[in-house]
Formats: C-alpha cells, sequence, structure tokens
C-alpha cells in the first residue's frame, strides 16, 4: 500500500475551505490546512453561488450541500436588472427568473456564515491558525517554514492564499507582469442592513423575503444593488462607481481603499430615481464617510501550476464582482482538484492532477475574470448598456451558470487517465 500523500493548503478563506471540505474524504491523503490569522474567518461581502457552483456543491458531496442551508442562504426568484437614468429611468433593462428557466438561479450567502459551514465537520487536527509562512523549499518533497518557527513537510503545495498570493509569485515568478494583481479604476462600498430598515428605504416591490430578488441598478457612472441574505434577516446594499484618477495612471492606481464622502455619493446619485436617491441617504449619507475598496483583478497567468505547487481560487484568477462569480469558480476549483487528487494514488500521479487540473480551469477561468471587468464596464457607464439593442444581457451570464459541471468534471477525469495512459511502459512481446 502506498503511502498517504500529504497536501499542504495555504489559506483559510472559502477557496481553502471548500478544498478541504472536499479532500479530507479520501484516506490516501493527508491534507492540512494554514491560515495567517488567528482564526479561520471570512471577511468581505455577501456573495452569489449560482446554480453551477451549487451544482459542484452537490458532486463535492451532501454535506457541502448542506453547507448553504447551514449559512442561511437565500434562493432568488430571480435578478432584475434596471435603468437608473435616461429617458428609461426606472424601466427594467433585463430579468431572468427561475421559474421561467424551470431551474434554480442563485443564492445570496454571507461569506463568513458559509466558511464556516464548510469548516464545522474538519478535525482540528487538520486546521492550524496563526501560520504565518515564511519561506517554501522546494527539493524533492516540499518543506514550508513558519514564522512562529515550525515546519511542516509535504508532497503537494495548493495555494489559496487570495489576491496577494504569495505562492502565485512562486509559481510564476514575482517579476512576472501577472505575478500581481491589477486595479480596475472601479471602487465597491458595501453595507449589511436589517431587512426592516432597507425595506422601509427600497420599499416592499423591491425588497420582499417572499419575492426574492437581486436587483442591479445601471447609470451613468454609477451603480447600485442590493439582496438578500441570512435567512432574511439581512439585506446587502452597495454601490459602485469607476474612479478617473486610478483610470489615468495616477497614484491612485496603486491603492486598494479609498475614502467616499457623503456629499460624493449624493452626487453620484442625484439624477436618480427617488426612492434609491432616498435609499442612498438614509443607508449611507447619515455618516460623513465611508472606506470603499478598489476592485482589482488578475492578468491572464501562463500557467496555475509548476510541479508539485499550485493556486486555486483568488490565488488563480481573482475577479471583479460584476458577475458574481469569484465564488462560485473557487467552489468549481474544489471540485476539479479534489476529484484529480482523489483519482491520484502517488505523488507521481498528484503532479499529472495538478497538470489536468491547469488545462480545464485555467481557460474557463480567466475568460470569467475577462467578462466580468468588461460587465462592470457597462454597469458603469463605461460601455453601452442599451436593452433595444435584442441583445440580452443576462446572456452574458449563460458561459458561466450554464456549464454542465459534471461533464466538465468526466472531462478532467478522462484527461488523467489518458495522461496516466501514455506514461504506463509500453509491453512488448
Amino acid at each position: 500500500m502506498n503511502p498517504p500523500i500529504r497536501v499542504a493548503i495555504i489559506g483559510g478563506g472559502l477557496a481553502g475551505a471548500s478544498l478541504i471540505h472536499a479532500l479530507v474524504k479520501f484516506s490516501h491523503l493527508n491534507v492540512h490546512i494554514f491560515e495567517t490569522a488567528q482564526e479561520f474567518k471570512e471577511a468581505g461581502m455577501a456573495i452569489g453561488i449560482a446554480r453551477n457552483a451549487q451544482a459542484a456543491l452537490e458532486l463535492i458531496g451532501p454535506s457541502a450541500a448542506k453547507c448553504l442551508d447551514e449559512a442561511g442562504a437565500v434562493p432568488m426568484r430571480g435578478v432584475r436588472f434596471m435603468l437608473a437614468r435616461g429617458e428609461g429611468a426606472g424601466t427594467m433593462a433585463d430579468e431572468v427568473d427561475d421559474i421561467v428557466q424551470g431551474k434554480r438561479l442563485t443564492s445570496i450567502v454571507h461569506r463568513v456564515n458559509l466558511l464556516e459551514a464548510l469548516l464545522a465537520n474538519i478535525p482540528q487536527d487538520r486546521m492550524h491558525a496563526s501560520k504565518k509562512l515564511q519561506t517554501i523549499d522546494h527539493n524533492g518533497s516540499i518543506t514550508l517554514t513558519f514564522i512562529d518557527g515550525s515546519i511542516f513537510e509535504c508532497d503537494i503545495l495548493i495555494g489559496a492564499d487570495g489576491i496577494h498570493s504569495t505562492v502565485r509569485k512562486l509559481i510564476l515568478d514575482e517579476n512576472d507582469p501577472a505575478a500581481s494583481p491589477q486595479n480596475s479604476g472601479a471602487w465597491f462600498l458595501m453595507t449589511l442592513q436589517p431587512f426592516e430598515k432597507a425595506q422601509a428605504s427600497l420599499g416592499k416591490e423591491h425588497v420582499n423575503i417572499e419575492d426574492a430578488r437581486e436587483y442591479g441598478w445601471a447609470g451613468h457612472s454609477a451603480f447600485l444593488m442590493h439582496n438578500i441574505l441570512s435567512s432574511g434577516q439581512l439585506v446587502q446594499f452597495a454601490i459602485a462607481s469607476n474612479d478617473k484618477e486610478a483610470e489615468s495612471g495616477s497614484s491612485s492606481l496603486n491603492e486598494w481603499k479609498r475614502i467616499v464622502r457623503a456629499e460624493e455619493i449624493k452626487r453620484l446619485f442625484q439624477d436618480w430615481p427617488p426612492h434609491l436617491q432616498n435609499a442612498v441617504n438614509e443607508l449611507l449619507c447619515s455618516q460623513p464617510e465611508h472606506e470603499a475598496s478598489y476592485l482589482w483583478d488578475h492578468p491572464k497567468a501562463r500557467t496555475y501550476v509548476s510541479g508539485p505547487i499550485c493556486v486555486t481560487g483568488d490565488a488563480a484568477h481573482s475577479t471583479t464582482p460584476w458577475q458574481g462569480s469569484g465564488g462560485g469558480m473557487s467552489i468549481e476549483d474544489s471540485l476539479i482538484l479534489s476529484t484529480l487528487l482523489g483519482h491520484a494514488k502517488t505523488p507521481a500521479e498528484a503532479l499529472i492532477a495538478l497538470k489536468v487540473y491547469d488545462r480545464v480551469r485555467r481557460p474557463r477561468t480567466q475568460r470569467i475574470v475577462e467578462s466580468s471587468r468588461a460587465t462592470g464596464d457597462m454597469l458603469t457607464g463605461n460601455a453601452k448598456l442599451d436593452p433595444k439593442t435584442g441583445t440580452s444581457f443576462m446572456s452574458r451570464w449563460d458561459f458561466i451558470i450554464d456549464i454542465d459541471i459534471e461533464k466538465h468534471r468526466d472531462e478532467a477525469l478522462q484527461m488523467m487517465d489518458a495522461e496516466l495512459g501514455s506514461q504506463c511502459p509500453k509491453i512488448t512481446t
């Protein structure tokens, strides 16, 4: 019997959590996850888990599929994109409806709650917090040294360490232009509000747990969205705009945060429909300023893999949130990577698993990153969004959510079997 394949995951966010959840069921994999922070805890906005990612969770296993319900995810009846300025202000540009389509669309879930659900049943001796990576030595096996002096040896290293990934820089080389993320020029400000307060500001026709829908409102230079989460207890209310200074290459280009004052927010939304102006004023402008985040994404990398080392999730393909696919891509990654590593019986076969993972996942995820940035240009007024063109705006999501994820998984397995077969010694007579 072969000894277990030792797998180390660096990063305890959604990508790392979904991956270890998928990997622990394989008895021949000795998998451990390492997190820099003092505890495994997500930060940031609520996320959409569309039907492609929901299908991936189901294929990972029943326990993964249950995590959405355990995290208080709210299924959306539909998604509506509305025009907020100009001739068609207040009208719908496009819509998708789960009943009309005859299939589920997306569920909104708080990152923190989903992370907790995914990690709830992971053995504690496989989870290591307060482990800041110091060095990675690769000479046969991989030796990880952490700031606290502890050492861990593994056969496979998976970087799930987010947009600032150390492992990505190791794979690509720090001087590679794709090793670091790029500023999209847009900023995003999110707030979570009690359901009753948000409903009072936006109106019951737009915030209704009995008819839960995600709304996106597009203006000439700004975007607003809202959706329901946490079993109907909270509403995510967010605004976004393009920062012309960041686009033009000023010092803002390298900033991760910016201050947005109430006066600037009011100015951005001054010509919008009255109920939206009212919501912006009540939910955001009661305090003089907010800290917003710039939206960054990764340039195309030539590979996600180098020998026994790979990246997954945001470390591989960090994206802007315009198509709500960052979390979904991470879950898809976890399905494919866990399936392939589960199929590997030796460290040598695990190398082939990583090679196939790169071939299968890189084209799809990089296409989504590019599509998201282009969608953001439309939603913030940098590119035309016209409901009269005859082309459905929501069709931009079709290639993302309509993927046959089971077929995607099976094709990866077939590729791996073909690679393993090609490396078998020929028997001559």
